[in-house]
Formats: structure tokens, sequence, C-alpha cells
């Protein structure tokens, strides 16, 4: 099959791999229909390659029809339709009961020392082949599946892959009070679903980003948009009563504009051989803090700050003192996606589409073209928002 690979920092292909195979009974196969590109895959173009090794398949947002099912799966059958949640979780473990699916004890990475296996994310998650391929291997696929519709087209259930609970749980552990307001830093796919969803609860929602087209899509959805310089935060606060939205949602993460020092030791860590490289990142690196730290200084006392961005540091400088005394609270976390899936679906499946899933995508493109397509992701050209691949080219 075809399939998305990881070959050097900044060098992706598109190379001939093995087909994938039932290993075990409870594994299915899925020919992918429709593959999406993240934002987090773009950390793994720039930052984590310590992580990877050649070849690995990359790609975490999928869905397609099943092809072929383990002997001991009884809840899905070959032709069903189906979404792959990002996070390989069992359902049953201490953690799955309580909605906690991105720390599922059964998947767990504990030579890592990090949570529920993911798709096409590096040796900390497992290096489990990812969904921007012709095929995928679902393990325990009873429940890591998601049965949907055949009369609605890919992109209304894609998102429920990762970015729209992703999205859903940012705005819930945000804890906005009831009329408060939102703001939101960062407009990309997930900002732009986090904006969205503050919108159909209820709340003020103010965005902020740099980039033009981003905000003019945001606009679209009834969403007050703010450019991003030195007077922002100051400004954004006197929009607020000189106090400060009552929540913040940091949907940037990692590699946030605005952050040389932080950009400096990302670009000398990735300089390192791999195996002193991994021990750098795990033991003392250092995220581009631009956007948490805007957020934090942002809210206001008593509010919340929650991060739907990917942070990957272990040496972070942490505004304690002033986050102490402002009496913020601060949530954060890989997305349970299953926990927020019956939410969603009756939303996705909405005709009158309140969530706004059919007005992301920018580029729709075949598998092939994924090598170009990360490139102008990641420089945010021509208008670039939200890439979907398609296996076999059906546009």
């Amino acid at each position: 099959m075809k399939a998305v690979t990881w070959q050097g920092k900044r060098q992706i292909s598109v190379d001939e791999v093995p087909d994938p195979q039932i290993i075990d009974a409870t594994d299915a196969i899925v020919r992918i229909t429709s593959t999406a590109i993240c934002g987090s895959d773009l950390h793994l173009y720039e930052v984590f390659g310590p992580f990877l090794d050649k070849g690995d398949i990359l790609g975490h947002e999928s869905m397609g029809i099943i092809e072929a099912v383990g002997d001991q799966v009884t809840r899905l059958k070959v032709g069903d339709r189906v979404v792959v949640p990002f996070t390989i979780s069992c359902g049953e473990c201490f953690m799955c009961r309580r909605g906690l699916q991105s720390q599922c004890e059964t998947t767990q990475n504990r030579d890592q020392g990090t949570g529920a296996a993911l798709y096409g994310y590096t040796k900390l998650y497992g290096q489990i082949p990812g969904g921007q391929a012709e095929y995928l291997r679902v393990p325990l696929a009873d429940y890591n599946m998601v049965v949907v519709r055949d009369d609605l087209p890919d992109e209304r259930y894609l998102f429920l892959s990762d970015i729209l609970p992703t999205a859903w749980q940012g705005v819930k552990y945000a804890d906005v009070p009831e009329g408060g307001t939102l703001a939101v830093m960062g407009l990309g796919p997930v900002g732009q679903f986090v904006s969205r969803i503050g919108r159909h609860l209820g709340y003020e929602v103010i965005a902020v980003d740099p980039v033009p087209e981003r905000r003019r899509m945001a606009e679209r959805h009834g969403v007050e948009t703010w450019d991003l310089n030195d007077e922002t935060v100051a400004a954004l606060r006197k929009r607020t009563m000189g106090r400060g939205p009552d929540s913040v949602v940091d949907a940037v993460g990692l590699e946030a504009h605005g952050s040389p020092g932080g950009a400096f030791a990302q670009a000398a860590v990735g300089l390192l051989p791999d195996v002193i490289a991994r021990k750098a990142m795990t033991t003392a690196g250092i995220d581009r803090l631009a956007a948490l730290h805007a957020s934090l200084d942002l809210v206001r006392r008593g509010g919340t700050v929650s991060l739907s961005g990917v942070y990957a540091g272990e040496a972070d400088p942490m505004p304690m003192n002033s986050m102490f005394d402002k009496q913020v609270s601060l949530r954060m976390g890989q997305c349970n996606v299953k926990n927020w899936v019956d939410d969603l679906l009756p939303l996705v499946e909405d005709p009158a589409d309140p969530l706004g899933v059919t007005d992301l995508v920018t580029h729709r493109v075949p598998l092939e073209q994924a090598p170009e397509m990360y490139e102008t992701f990641q420089k945010k050209e021509d208008g670039c928002i939200k890439v979907v691949l398609k296996p076999r080219g059906e546009l």
C-alpha cells in the first residue's frame, strides 16, 4: 500500500509499504477513505525527530471502511463505515471507566512514562503505524472505532477522530461560567472549533491569531477576532472590563510564534545525536511558551486556562508567582476522545451543521501530495488551514 512516511526533519515521502495484517484477534483492518494532517503532525515534521525512525507511518485523523476483523471482534463487521479515534484504549480499565481514555492502563507506554498509545506518533506513544495510508490496523477494534452513517460526506465525521473532541474538551476544561467570556489563543483547526463550540454553548468568544485567513474564517462563524501584537493582551484586558476574560483556551502549543528562546532550544536539540536528544527532550526540553504565557497573563483573577495545544517540555519556565497570586486554574491533557463522542455525534449529523464542520477544510488532495502539503501547512501558505488527504484521489 501507499503511506506517508517520515524520513527526517522536514522530510516526508509517500512510499510503498507492506499492507497491515491482523496480528491479534481483537484487531481490524480499515480501508482509509479520508485522513487529515493535524497541527500536531507538524511537531513531528519539525521537532520530534529524535523519537522517530525513517519509514515511520504518520497520521492519526482517519476514517474509512472495515475490510477485515479478527476472530474476537464482536461489535463490528466488514463493510462498517467508521471513524478511528487517535487514542488507542481498552474501555475497561480504571482510567477508561473514568473517562480518561488517553491514560488507558492497558495501552500505556510504561517504558516511556507516557499515556495511552497513539497512531503515528513516535516511540513515546508506542510507534504505532498511522493512518495517512491506504489501510490501517486498529487494535482493540471493538472499542476503538465509531460506526457512522453511510449517507453523509466524510468531512461530517472525520474530525471526530481528534480535533473536534479535542476542542470540545478544551472548552469543557476551561470551565467558562454561564454567559461568560472565552478567549481563544490561536485559530488553527482546533482553535476554529474551540471558538465555534464556545459560541454554540452561549459564551462570548474572542479569538487571537496573526494570520488574516484564519481570522476571516472564524468571523464567518460569529467570532470576534484580534490580530496578535505586543499590545493585544492589554487591549483585550481593557475590552473585558479591565479584568480579562473568564477563561482562555491555548490552542497553539509548543511551537508558538514570538518565542525566540524556545525556538533556539528546540533547534539546538535537533542537532544532537538521537540518543542524546531524546534524553535532553524528556528531562530538560523547553517549549515555545509565548501563547501559554500570554494566556496566563490575560485570564482574569480566579479564571481558568485550558491547554488544547500540545506541550512537551520538561523544563518549561512558568510564572508561578503570578499564577498563585491570581488564583489561576490550569487544566490540560491529551484528549479523551471516546468520552465526548456521544455529545458530538448528534451535532455533526445535524443538517444545520451548528459547529461548521463543513467549513474548515481548505485543501483536499491525493495522498501522493502529502509532502508538499506538510510544507504548505507549516508555512501557512496558500490560505492553508486544514488539509484532507484522499488515498484514492476521490476529491
